[in-house]
């Protein structure tokens, strides 16, 4: 079929007139100057061949979206649909992970408009936390004088008042945000622009605090010291959602022996001879990866199931560990290693391989023996631990509970208190000893220790590392686990309902649901507090004497509505009174506030509750608030998460009925995009162009979104210079191919009563239901990238390259008013229809501006917000404003189904192909310079089929003119006769011949099948060129064939009446 295109007649080349007055092409036949162009019906139209500039489109986006996002709120019949947005971070300039995220989530929402449904969408933003409140102290610093504060840790930021720094910081979020919506709405997002949500709204922090308040009231909240994890950099505790891994973290790894209590006791849990322990020290061996955290050890943990050996190194011949280390005097020491380890010990400390050793026992033999701390000489325990595994190490692990959760509870259970001399800024303090004071532990703290466990003839052996470690998502810098007193929410009762919640929940991908049912299985309990001054308070009242806190749902009610009245920032100045409930004024205890902000997961998390005031008053459904949430993938761990466990604790039921997860935007290579490495491309350019416009041309606003529509988007997204330059030829192409349809339209002649009597035309027909059957399947399914495909290969491969091809002959030379012309007229009316809802939801301006010169084509009068070619305003109180938006979504028309005439073409089409290939040979080889140079014989061999074209000089229900038009041709011919077809072989008539297709198909139901092959022949046009269709059909030189001497006689009788 692509052959159509350089084969069609010179009607293919004519321009399409613009504006009110009709333009002809000239043309003078080959002989005669007689001028044929008055009575030509070429292509005329206003609709512009390019878009309008981007500045305009923006001002129209923002238009477009406001108006007819209310208009569908008060006019679509349909039930409710809810889009939840996840709200981005009020941060620096939008990028296009935001283009990919919030245009997808509109062409969902235009889909569900078009589909009649009420869209509720609201956009959000999240306001608080770290990296607004670090913007918020560069610009303290540098008010006061004092250079900008580069991390959390300023010492003079730190001390800054907090009401300062969140005054700050709230104009520093609602600025960025501000120009974000802009933006956005320049996107042409749909919206209430006017009606956001913001996470720092004293509205929405109120119902924050009410989700804390209930899960205070059901035991789920509580304080405890244990460890988390920390960032240095940030001065604050993180929870597993705000940290990302590096897999190319190099740590200094460490062999430590710690000496063992050598008594009776000893020697009997080994099962030797006390003396065989004599003046023969005892370590036991461990490894770790943080060397920093051993000033904090207290216990060291065995498997009570893991068989330990007592080795002797001074038998293994080798160096290692077998040389004195300081403090070594007398027989050589021995050590306790789990025996799996031995092979692997060996080659790096020198521990005989291959020894059984002197004892062999099980680890529950060694729990309750105790050793000597080699830094402090501290007494600890051997204590069990589960987690304990021979896999890596030495089988046994350094544990130190203020350094580590599992750690942490293993010691828990055993009574042994946490322990971590470890500050805000991630220094040693003065607890850890004079030789670490003041030292940063994950630098030259860690050098330190290392140093001081030399000195004291405990380090065996030390490497280099490189693994996975953890980081501050925000500053990007390592974190450390250190026990501190935090505020946490028990996920333990609510692990299971919120696991079997996400059961009813559809995802796509659908391993979404998997995913994050494994991160809800995997944590129990959330760090929600955070020790920053940007943020939601944590209402919680402290008692000066006992520290104890007070935290109950009434002591909480109490200070939600002096908040509510007074903002939250009054937590930072009014007086401690106002927020001590009336039953404790008089209690004879001291309160203080307490400072610690919310987690801004928990922020985003119950964003949810604003659902709830859609919900009808009476509506009990235990169905979820939203139909739909769609994040990014790294949002599994955040606010799916956050919001899942909020929801379950508070109302037992998920927020979302379908989560969407979308990739990352990646460069053309495969990697991240970031300022660094310059491959970053701003959403600005993309619309606007860049500075070489070759490279990076402008696309416009309707590009951006094609771009994003063309996007496998559930996976990561690559993008590049030439991807986007592919979208927007597409973009031109759907223009054109739209401009072409409307300037073939007579202004206010077609409508709906028209009848479509071609084969053609109603073979187009069924191919516009099978492409508006596909695009609707896409849409539902979400897959916007086919629904691209789809209208790329219905542009290309059906309009642009049959269709219109066979058609423009009938367009611009038939009768104006002729049935065939007439006909086509209505299919392009019905085509413009399908393709401009289909596009809708993808090129916003391009499908309005199609609706809204098809409207001025055609006869009926349009019952549908303001069209996208125009900016003016249109008064608010229009409740059927002109919009494609309005339109009802065009589904397959059963009328139009044929299924014996699907059947046919199918059958035709691969001949078709034949002729094609076999006319672009004869071309190639001179004989011809364009199709209609050309007839067509027809072989049509015995059969059924050969019967047929006998009985009724048919071939596929078409005579042979019809035939011409549509393999478009001056002439087709038809024989069944064998000798005149092996006749014109032989005498070289035939210029090009194709192969063989063999034919079968049913004629009608119940009326047999029609059988047979078809060979096609190309042979020279033995008529004359037709000087005003330039067909070669004409009796002679100069002479008007006689279609159009019969069109011509009309319109010189119409000129003299």
């Amino acid at each position: 079929m692509l052959l159509c295109g350089r084969l069609a007649s010179r009607a293919s080349r004519l321009p399409i007139a613009t504006g009110a007055r009709s333009h002809y092409c000239r043309h003078a036949s080959t002989g005669n100057s007689k001028v044929y162009n008055q009575t030509l019906r070429l292509p005329q139209t206003d609709f512009p061949q390019r878009p309008q500039r981007p500045a305009n489109y923006a001002a129209t986006s923002r238009h477009l979206a406001d108006q007819i996002y209310a208009w569908q709120l008060a006019n679509n019949p349909g039930p409710q649909f809810i889009l939840h947005d996840g709200p981005p971070y009020a941060n620096g300039d939008l990028h296009l992970g935001h283009a990919l995220n919030r245009i997808t989530k509109d062409i969902i929402n235009r889909y569900q408009v078009l589909r009649g449904r009420r869209v509720r969408y609201i956009p959000g933003w999240d306001c608080h936390g770290l990296p607004i409140e670090l913007k918020a102290l560069a610009k303290l610093g540098t008010a006061n004088g004092k250079a900008p504060a580069t991390d959390a840790g300023d010492g003079a930021a730190a001390s800054l008042d907090p009401l300062k720094i969140r005054r700050v910081a709230r104009k520093t979020a609602l600025t960025t945000l501000e120009a974000q919506k802009r933006e956005l709405q320049e996107w042409g997002v749909l919206a209430d622009w006017d009606v956001v949500y913001r996470t720092l709204d004293l509205d929405y922090e109120v119902r924050q605090l009410g989700v804390f308040r209930t899960m205070v009231e059901k035991g789920l909240i509580y304080r405890r010291t244990r460890p988390v994890y920390w960032s240095p950099s940030s001065r604050t505790a993180l929870a597993e959602a705000e940290l990302e891994y590096k897999a190319d973290h190099r740590s200094q790894s460490a062999y430590v022996r710690f000496p063992m209590t050598v008594d009776a006791t000893l020697a009997k849990r080994l099962g030797v001879q006390l003396q065989t322990l004599h003046n023969r020290p005892v370590y036991a061996l461990i490894w770790t990866t943080t060397p920093w955290t051993l000033p904090a050890n207290r216990a060291i943990a065995v498997h009570s199931e893991i068989e330990y050996v007592l080795v002797d190194p001074s038998s293994s011949g080798h160096d290692g560990i077998t040389t004195p280390q300081a403090g070594d005097t007398g027989p050589g020491p021995l050590y306790i290693v789990a025996k799996a380890r031995l092979a692997d010990l060996s080659a790096k400390l020198g521990l005989p391989a291959g020894s059984p050793g002197l004892t062999t026992v099980a680890g529950s033999h060694l729990v309750g023996l105790t050793y000597l701390h080699p830094l402090n000489e501290t007494i600890l325990p051997v204590i069990a631990a589960s987690y304990v595994t021979a896999d890596s190490g030495t089988g046994l692990v350094h544990t130190a509970p203020g350094h580590g959760l599992e750690d942490y509870e293993a010691c828990l259970a055993l009574g042994i208190p946490a322990y971590a001399p470890v500050d805000d800024r991630g220094c040693f303090t003065a607890e850890a000893g004079p030789a670490l004071i003041g030292k940063a532990v994950l630098t030259e703290g860690n050098r330190a220790v290392l140093d001081l466990l030399t000195a004291a003839g405990a380090l065996l052996h030390r490497e280099t590392i490189v693994h996975s470690y953890p980081y501050d998502w925000r500053s990007k810098q390592p974190v450390i686990q250190r026990a501190t007193p935090q505020w946490f929410a028990n996920l333990h009762s609510i692990q299971t309902p919120a696991i079997r919640a996400l059961d009813a929940v559809a995802a796509l991908p659908t391993s979404s649901i998997t995913r994050l049912q494994g991160y809800v299985a995997g944590r129990k309990e959330w760090c929600i507090s955070r020790q920053r001054a940007w943020g939601v308070p944590i209402p919680v009242l402290y008692n000066e004497a006992t520290g104890e806190a007070l935290c109950t749902a009434a002591t909480i009610d109490h200070i939600i509505g002096v908040l509510q009245e007074r903002g939250t920032d009054a937590w930072w100045y009014g007086s401690v009174v106002d927020f001590i409930p009336p039953a404790y004024r008089n209690d004879g205890q001291t309160y203080r506030r307490g400072t610690d902000t919310m987690d801004v997961w928990f922020d985003s998390g119950t964003s949810w509750t604003l659902l709830e005031a859609f919900r009808p008053p009476a509506d009990q459904d235990p169905q979820p608030l939203a139909d739909l949430y769609l994040e990014g993938s790294d949002q599994h761990r955040g606010w799916f998460q956050s919001s899942l466990l909020t929801a379950i604790a508070t109302t037992g039921r998920a927020p979302f009925r379908k989560l969407v997860t979308h990739g990352f935007t990646l460069d053309a290579e495969g990697r991240k995009m970031s300022k660094s490495l310059g491959n970053v491309i701003d959403p600005r350019t993309v619309v606007q162009g860049g500075a070489d416009r070759r490279r990076q041309p402008a696309l416009g606003i309707d590009g951006l979104r094609l771009w994003v529509a063309s996007t496998e988007y559930t996976k990561d997204v690559t993008v590049s210079d030439q991807a986007l330059v592919t979208v927007g030829d597409t973009l031109r192409k759907f223009r054109n191919t739209a401009r072409f349809m409307l300037g073939n339209l007579d202004t206010g002649t077609v409508g709906e009563t028209n009848e479509v009597i071609t084969d053609v035309d109603r073979y187009a027909l069924l191919e516009l239901n099978d492409f508006l059957a596909q695009a609707t399947a896409a849409y539902d399914a979400l897959a916007f990238n086919k629904v691209y495909q789809h209208l790329a290969r219905f542009t290309n491969a059906f309009l642009s390259a049959f269709y219109f091809d066979i058609t423009k002959d009938r367009l611009y030379a038939e009768a104006p008013a002729s049935s065939r012309r007439r006909s086509t007229q209505v299919v392009l009316h019905h085509l413009l229809r399908g393709y401009a809802s289909v596009l809708a939801p993808l090129t916003i301006h391009l499908a309005e501006e199609i609706h809204h010169h098809h409207q001025k084509r055609v006869s009926e009068p349009s019952p549908s917000p303001t069209p996208a070619s125009t900016v003016e305003t249109v008064d608010s109180s229009i409740t059927k404003p002109a919009s494609v938006y309005a339109q009802p979504w065009p589904t397959p028309n059963p009328e139009w189904e044929d299924s014996s005439l699907r059947h046919t073409w199918r059958a035709l089409l691969p001949v078709r192909d034949e002729a094609m290939l076999a006319l672009e040979r004869a071309r190639q080889e001179k004989h011809i310079g364009r199709s209609l140079d050309a007839d067509l014989v027809f072989y049509v061999s015995e059969g059924p089929l050969a019967a047929q074209c006998r009985e009724a000089g048919r071939l596929f229900n078409m005579v042979p003119d019809d035939l011409a038009e549509v393999f478009i041709v001056s002439n087709v011919h038809l024989t069944t006769d064998p000798a005149e077809w092996r006749r014109g072989q032989s005498e070289g008539a035939y210029l090009a011949v194709g192969n063989t297709v063999p034919v079968n198909y049913p004629v009608a139901p119940h009326h047999g099948v029609v059988e047979g092959t078809v060979q096609v022949a190309v042979r020279q046009a033995t008529k004359h060129k037709c000087p005003r269709c330039w067909r070669l059909c004409s009796a002679g030189v100069d002479v008007l064939c006689p279609r159009c001497r019969e069109v011509v006689g009309g319109i010189e009788d119409v000129a003299t009446a």
